[in-house]
């Protein structure tokens, strides 16, 4: 059952606020019907009489199937269905091999993506068939945005958590960057800095131009010392690898890209698998990670790597359990570039890191919260730990833990599990199902 208190319907809520006060500045406003798209979009047309209705494409396999039916509701009234691009800068078939088949590997998608950008990709209003007038509606229709506890959902206290909602929120993210992203490069792994744009859900919700943000990174990648610029633009990229992938291969919501390894012979560990979801695996970084999440609604994008790497490789749990968990909770959730993500780390989809590449996380702990600061903030209980204790409280002496009130078992968990010894138990499980390497490829790698 879906909770009431949803943090991306009161987003999604408070910008249509703000998009209504903007129309009625200009003597419009929204229209809002409370439904299922294929019922009210051919309501509304029919009582407007129009000949066309103007939508933005999705590429999500639900959304596909939704629009596909409020075509044909519309077209049985006569009435055109035209949809654009908008949410991506390059869909569908637009970036392909020299082959014609769709690309599986990241880099070389860049490089493509790259070569095929000029100044129209990014261009704002690219469609110039697209309606340029807005008529003010019948003011029966006009009957403004619901509130949250009219449409079934609780407050979720967004303000509370820094989220600003609307164009306006994501401008003004979008202007703190900005002044941020030449340091990008070297802060975007560091959870307890300042380093992502945090734009990730205006540009799920579309509350910032992807055109704006792609055009913007392009030309100042192109500058001199422009690291920054070049990998913020590639993190935009991979948005893009990620839905063409969904695409091109729907079936990936429900398998692995790579299909030997659905035989993956996870043991699903409920007990463990609710310790994750918790932060309560013993493993400072994780549980940090998995407080910032349930708190939050977002978590930072190397913690995103490192819990699910810990999911799948130390608690040998099903990539799909996590991929849930996490679209039920981010606050960003887009289904692209969640599913492509954990298929990344279970090492089981498109361009993803080796099934042997596990990540440990002590040694990441170590390195991208070298002083404590992000687990501090979210584990309050490891406070009194210095910098090189806690990492991996159970490690300290335990006169040390006693002395500082951290006893692990008693004032925070114990580790649910050994890293090294689950680390030869996932390589085990990924050597039973992987697939021999082709004659060709060996001899390749001699």
């Amino acid at each position: 059952m879906p909770s009431r208190a949803d943090r991306r319907v009161e987003f999604i809520r408070e910008s249509l606020v703000e998009l209504d006060r903007g129309l009625a500045k200009r003597g419009g406003a929204l229209i809002v019907r409370q439904g299922f798209a294929r019922d009210e979009i051919p309501g509304v047309a029919a009582e407007l009489l129009v000949d066309a209705v103007y939508a933005n494409r999705d590429y999500e396999p639900q959304a596909l199937a939704r629009d596909t039916a409020v075509g044909r509701a519309l077209a049985g009234q006569g009435v055109d269905f035209r949809t654009f691009k908008d949410q991506v800068i390059f869909e569908r078939d637009e970036i392909l091999t020299r082959q014609g088949t769709p690309f599986g590997v990241f880099t070389p998608y860049k490089r493509a993506w790259l070569a095929a950008l000029t100044p129209g990709h990014v261009a704002p209003h690219a469609n110039d068939d697209r309606p340029r007038a807005l008529a003010k509606p019948p003011a029966p229709l006009a009957r403004g945005v619901p509130a949250l506890d009219a449409l079934g959902f609780k407050p979720t206290k967004l303000g509370d958590l820094g989220v600003v909602a609307g164009m306006s929120g994501g401008a003004a993210l979008f202007a703190s960057f900005k002044r941020r992203i030449d340091r990008y490069r070297g802060l975007r792994d560091y959870p307890a800095r300042k380093g992502p744009s945090y734009l990730s859900v205006h540009l799920r919700f579309g509350t910032v131009s992807i055109r704006q943000l792609a055009a913007y990174a392009h030309q100042r990648s192109l500058l001199p010392n422009a690291e920054g610029a070049a990998t913020w633009l590639s993190e935009l990229v991979w948005r893009e690898f990620y839905a063409q992938i969904l695409w091109h291969h729907p079936r990936v919501t429900e398998h692995a890209f790579l299909s030997q390894y659905d035989a993956l012979a996870f043991p699903n560990d409920r007990r463990l698998f609710a310790a994750w979801c918790e932060g309560r695996t013993g493993y400072p970084i994780v549980d940090a990670a998995m407080r910032q999440i349930n708190t939050t609604g977002y978590m930072h994008n190397r913690l995103r790597m490192i819990t699910a790497s810990f999911l799948v490789k130390d608690l040998l749990v099903d990539w799909r359990w996590g991929e849930r968990y996490f679209a039920d909770a981010l606050i960003d959730y887009d289904l692209a570039s969640n599913n492509g993500g954990w298929q990344w780390a279970a090492s089981t989809g498109c361009d993803a890191q080796p099934y042997f590449r596990i990540f440990n996380p002590v040694t990441q702990s170590e390195r991208f919260d070298p002083d404590g600061k992000f687990i501090r903030r979210y584990l309050p209980e490891l406070a009194s730990l210095d910098d090189r204790e806690i990492h991996a409280p159970w490690q300290v002496p335990i006169a040390i833990q006693q002395a500082k009130g951290v006893v692990a078992g008693r004032d925070y968990p114990s580790p649910i599990v050994d890293h090294a010894v689950q680390r030869a138990a996932a390589l085990a499980l990924f050597r039973a199902v992987r697939s021999p390497a082709p004659p060709d490829a060996r001899a390749a790698r001699r």
